[in-house]
């Protein structure tokens, strides 16, 4: 039951991620741009926690853990930038 359950987990998360990357390349401004970006970390997290239950192996969770705070940092810094035109005050 897992098994099935974990293939259509990585299936729909990985059609979530092409999408939101389609929007990345398409989006017609760059709050639509920064908002797919910020959503393909959360994709990407989600695919390793994934991976890390399918594998049972922790190093994924503290690798998803890693890119979260990064995409969390980076899409503050990018919001700041659209809104202030600098990062640092």
């Amino acid at each position: 039951m897992i098994d099935s359950a974990l293939f259509i987990a990585f299936t729909l998360v990985s059609l979530a991620l092409a999408l939101a990357f389609w929007r990345l390349l398409r989006g017609p401004s760059a709050p639509d741009r920064i908002l797919a970006l910020d959503t393909l970390y959360v994709n990407t997290i989600a695919l390793l926690v994934l991976l890390g239950i399918r594998l049972g192996n922790n190093i994924y969770f503290e690798a998803a853990l890693l890119i979260a705070l990064m995409g969390f940092v980076g899409t503050v810094a990018l919001c700041k930038y659209l809104l202030r035109g600098d990062i640092i005050e």
